[in-house]
């Protein structure tokens, strides 16, 4: 991989880092004092479950970031879109779909199975 395609590679998990980031600060569970607790059983029941839906993305979000941070610093290691399973090449089109991936299409197939 040349230095324009690592450099592309590079501003793109910049930005997707950057987009997590300021999503996580936004916080979901706003609600202020008393008007949290107004409503039925319904209401509340159906708040909560918006919480633990929103728990999940956030921790999706980190996990995310950190593999971002990963194909950081693989990038920077020189050993970024080399799958960390068979020390294949990542295939271009792979990297460009899923840019902090570490694992070519086959060892992600037999992850799967």
């Amino acid at each position: 991989m040349d230095k324009r395609q690592l450099q592309h590679h590079k501003k793109i998990l910049l930005k997707k880092r950057e987009e997590l980031l300021e999503s996580i600060k936004r916080n979901p569970f706003r609600e202020e004092g008393l008007e949290a607790r107004k409503g039925d059983l319904a209401d509340l029941s159906d708040r909560n479950s918006n919480n633990v839906i929103n728990i999940h993305l956030k921790e999706t979000e980190a996990k995310l970031i950190r593999a971002i941070d990963e194909a950081l610093l693989r990038l920077e290691n020189g050993k970024y879109g080399i799958c960390t399973t068979c020390g294949k090449e990542i295939s271009r089109a792979r990297l460009e779909a899923v840019p902090w991936t570490r694992l070519c299409i086959s060892c992600k197939e037999k992850q799967y199975k």
